[in-house]
């Protein structure tokens, strides 16, 4: 499996969130003795199974001196770093300093975030005598972290954003949780200097800093539920009731899944952990007890601990893995990828996502294949977020293709939702490859990775087939090759036709945005251009050999493209108010071991 590391971030926030009702209703020295005691035995936990830590201090824990005193103990002692964290700024002194309620970071402006950054830098420096090579938040915008680099360039690591905790978890929160992240990386990446969501396309777009992730995610279940419900953190698995009297085998089968994700990225597997005091208050947390949150806090620790005794797992400080995953990017376009199983229900349902500097993409094997969720990164859109910015609290990163948010194959009345797929047809027949469920396997070919699924079988009246997909990732490029081969036919000299599509739009949410702007065209083999600007009058053309089939969303500065590999139809589709998308696709006709291949490319638009 390679390497698996692991980072454990403990953070000593004096007055959690949790529990901080408490103090304000005048029982501040309990909540921070009790904050004090639950860091103490977190951090005994760890040691015990011979796990460093970092040790992200917060505002207020740098006017403790009981909490200084612990983490400078455990660094001479145990070779754990004091890093420093954005979290947990709201205290008595920060309230009387800044005179704000704000508990966010990233929702300040951009000259409130640089005096709290040069504050916190200050005190920490006070405290210990040197500046953090480490930091984080929930969210830190490329804004922000190009500021902290620039006053403290020692920084080499910082846990940058939530993976998937958008409008999803908003919902599941009573509309009430401003973390509005969708878009990011689920593991380590070097971001982008506009964009902290978005790969570094060079050297000279290279922020400074890796990024993680805060907690790794169920790449499964976090797709279809809220994913603050299945994380590597206890209460991620106790607030979605994901456990067994007092036992948590699902995280540990979590852990194993990342374990194993170490044979696609070429020997490097990588997990955090990212835990607070509240959790784990006397009070208890969710339904469960204080013991309980102790119980399975050292269990999994337990699990990390002995991983690393019979040497499978390597536990090393944030800034000791910022070296270790630079060392291991062999370029800045070496892609992240992620085939993931059900563990959750043991479906045996597969995703698999891939990230580089030119997309973020989602595959669901369920459905054929399909991509479900697709991020222009090469695009790097520079939307920063907070006080005097148009995206205020939303950092999500916009989507061009997302299912769940857009419909997806299922719309109840007209067209299609968002989605990259392929439809087959015989005579008047039709069927969807969406709705065809298949599993599949990553090969590593140097260049590329491909994603080659098993042939799912597709019936007609009269005719059964067989259909394999690839789909074919080359590095540096920005395109995606898909394959749909005729394998298998009941009737030999058969011939079907293959339909590939992308329904595409653009957003962060739910809700429709405003497409007027958007350009569609074709170009012909013959090299003649048929355009037009949408303007939602569900208009169409076709020629019957196509060079390319493209789309400019200038809302998002990206072109979408189609292109056949030897001859192919092509067409576009302009939606209409009620079917608010635009769709590009090639046709062919194919035979008994033919096939179409067609490339989709995500590009920057001039």
């Amino acid at each position: 499996m390679g390497k698996f590391v692991l980072n454990v971030i403990h953070r000593p926030e004096l007055l959690p969130e949790y529990i901080d009702r408490s103090a304000q209703a005048g029982q501040h020295e309990e909540v921070v003795g009790e904050s004090l005691d639950i860091f103490r035995l977190q951090q005994e936990m760890a040691h015990r199974h011979g796990l460093k830590t970092t040790i992200q201090m917060t505002y207020a824990s740098l006017f403790n001196r009981e909490c200084i005193g612990i983490a400078k103990e455990h660094h001479e002692k145990f070779g754990d770093e004091i890093s420093l964290t954005f979290l947990g700024i709201q205290c008595k002194e920060f309230r009387e300093k800044y005179q704000t309620k704000e508990l966010a970071i990233w929702l300040f402006s951009l000259e409130d975030k640089k005096r709290i950054t040069d504050d916190l830098f200050a005190l920490f420096f006070k405290a210990f005598g040197f500046h953090p090579t480490s930091t984080g938040c929930y969210y830190m915008d490329a804004e922000h972290v190009r500021y902290i680099k620039e006053r403290f360039p020692m920084v080499k690591i910082a846990v940058a954003t939530c993976f998937e905790e958008g409008p999803r978890v908003f919902h599941n929160c009573n509309n009430s949780w401003y973390t509005l992240l969708d878009g990011g990386p689920w593991t380590a990446w070097v971001p982008s200097k506009e964009n902290i969501h978005c790969i570094a396309r060079d050297a000279s777009d290279d922020i400074g800093i890796v990024a993680i992730p805060h907690l790794s995610r169920d790449l499964l279940a976090s797709v279809d539920s809220p994913g603050l419900w299945f994380g590597t953190h206890p209460q991620n698995i106790l607030r979605g009731m994901v456990y067994e009297g007092d036992q948590m085998p699902y995280q540990l089968n979590m852990i194993d899944q990342y374990r194993a994700m170490g044979a696609q990225n070429r020997g490097l597997g990588y997990n955090m952990v990212f835990v607070g005091p509240g959790w784990m208050g006397k009070g208890g947390r969710w339904e469960a007890s204080h013991a309980l949150c102790v119980k399975v806090y050292e269990d999994m620790l337990s699990y990390y601990g002995g991983l690393k005794k019979s040497g499978e797992l390597v536990d090393e400080t944030m800034s000791e893995f910022a070296d270790t995953f630079r060392a291991h990017q062999k370029g800045y376009d070496e892609p992240l990828v992620g085939l993931w199983k059900d563990i959750l229900f043991g479906s045996g349902q597969q995703v698999m996502w891939y990230a580089d500097p030119f997309f973020r993409v989602l595959v669901d094997l369920k459905q054929g294949g399909a991509i479900i969720d697709l991020r222009p990164y090469v695009a790097q859109l520079n939307r920063p977020v907070g006080v005097g910015t148009k995206q205020m609290q939303n950092a999500c990163y916009p989507y061009l293709v997302q299912s769940h948010y857009r419909a997806g194959i299922f719309t109840h009345y007209a067209g299609e939702g968002a989605i990259k797929s392929c439809k087959v047809r015989y005579g008047k027949e039709e069927v969807e490859l969406a709705n065809c469920r298949t599993h599949g396997k990553v090969v590593d070919e140097g260049n590329a990775r491909t994603l080659v699924l098993d042939p799912v079988t597709v019936e007609f009246s009269g005719l059964t087939v067989g259909i394999q997909t690839t789909i074919r990732f080359p590095q540096g490029t920005g395109e995606i090759w898909f394959t749909r081969k005729l394998v298998s036919a009941s009737l030999p000299q058969a011939r079907v036709e293959v339909d590939d599509y992308i329904t595409s739009c653009h957003g962060t949410n739910e809700y429709s945005e405003d497409l007027t702007g958007v350009t569609l065209s074709l170009t012909g083999a013959d090299g003649k251009v048929e355009s037009l600007d949408y303007a939602y009058r569900c208009r169409e053309a076709a020629v019957e050999s196509v060079r390319e089939a493209a789309a400019v969303v200038p809302q998002v500065q990206s072109r979408l493209s189609l292109r056949p590999e030897g001859t192919a139809a092509g067409y576009y589709r302009e939606g209409y108010m009620f079917a608010p998308n635009l769709t590009l696709g090639l046709k062919k006709t194919i035979g008994l071991n033919e096939e179409l291949t067609s490339c989709l490319k995500v590009a920057k638009a001039k």
